[in-house]
């Protein structure tokens, strides 16, 4: 690992086009404050608690392996995640760089970190559903969640490598996304591990882990990372996964998720990516109580009840097929596109 520490900014680190160093980015981060939006504002705040001479900052986390905690963390094991993302996705300085996450989520802030570490230059729009409108820029580098993928298709002809994370990327999209000209992949990560651990291009199963980690699983099945350079403990996840070997793995669904009808241990997920090219409108399985199998398989779907052939449940195992449909007029979801199925599911 290169001696880069969380006091550096790199000589080639440009904001909207302008080059800044440590104490331009003070001073910048103090006019956004007072007179910026409240976007630009939360991008102030943050430049100013990494500039405040204290080796740690305090991270909200999002819940993904727990429950949600201020997480204490210190700036170089920051440094350290946004140097591997630069080495596995081949970053180099003065490479062009689109920043339209929110600065609330360990994702933005990464990105921020990530350009005055690796010397890009960002130009950082407001983080809306729609980050490409109007905008003919041509970026090297660029991260969205899924929505905001989804409602650019049309500009991605304009970013190079695009991640997408924070939430499941759908069978819908991704096909979308392969017809781009874009190197799309999807991320996978959490603030524990100061955002994406692993990565996949598009149209792939497996995940590959980045530099200097090691995977593993407990006795549930679920992965155990190992990554020294940002985290000093070993994380436990509550996913599900497939090892398939020390580099790669194939993510299945979540452990909180799992239905456990009759004996007989679901993974929604699964059953999800069997029934995505059938199902046009938002929809999910998951588990309501049941007298005779403690829990039953569901399907919910968003929109007004229809007719729809059940041969497309022709796809699923025996176990898989969904004992009863609901429609719900919404289905809800995170700021960043998760669906909230203990929610809903309880609302039924």
């Amino acid at each position: 690992m290169r001696n880069v520490t969380y006091k550096n900014v790199h000589n080639r680190f440009k904001l909207n086009g302008v080059y800044l160093n440590r104490e331009d980015l003070i001073r910048v981060s103090y006019s956004l404050i007072k007179e910026g939006d409240e976007f630009e504002k939360s991008i102030g705040d943050f430049l100013l608690d990494w500039f405040d001479g204290k080796t740690y900052i305090d991270l909200q986390t999002s819940g993904t392996t727990g429950v949600p905690k201020i997480l204490r963390t210190e700036k170089q094991t920051m440094v350290n995640s946004a140097l591997a993302t630069g080495d596995f996705f081949d970053l180099k300085p003065g490479d062009k760089a689109l920043y339209c996450l929110p600065t609330r989520f360990i994702s933005g802030k990464m990105m921020l970190v990530r350009s005055f570490i690796l010397g890009l230059d960002i130009d950082f729009v407001v983080p809306s559903a729609t980050p490409l409108v109007r905008n003919e820029t041509v970026y090297d580098f660029a991260a969205m969640v899924p929505l905001q993928a989804k409602n650019s298709l049309s500009e991605l002809k304009n970013i190079k490598k695009l991640i997408v994370g924070g939430a499941k990327v759908g069978k819908d999209l991704e096909e979308s996304l392969l017809k781009t000209s874009a190197k799309v992949y999807e991320t996978y990560g959490m603030t524990e591990t100061m955002t994406h651990i692993a990565a996949k291009r598009m149209g792939e199963k497996a995940f590959n882990i980045l530099p200097k980690i090691k995977i593993s699983q407990n006795d549930k099945g679920c992965l155990v990372i190992d990554a020294p350079r940002v985290s000093k403990e070993t994380i436990v996840t509550n996913d599900i996964v497939e090892i398939v070997n020390e580099k790669q793995f194939i993510f299945l669904g979540r452990i909180d998720n799992v239905v456990n009808s009759g004996g007989i241990k679901l993974l929604p997920e699964e059953i999800e990516s069997k029934l995505a090219n059938s199902i046009k409108n938002k929809f999910f399985v998951g588990g309501i109580p049941d007298a005779v199998l403690g829990e039953k398989l569901v399907l919910v779907i968003e929109g007004e009840k229809q007719a729809f052939d059940t041969a497309i449940f022709d796809v699923l195992d025996k176990y898989e097929k969904p004992k009863e449909i609901f429609y719900v007029s919404k289905i809800a979801e995170t700021d960043n596109g998760k669906i909230k199925r203990k929610e809903v599911l309880s609302q039924l």
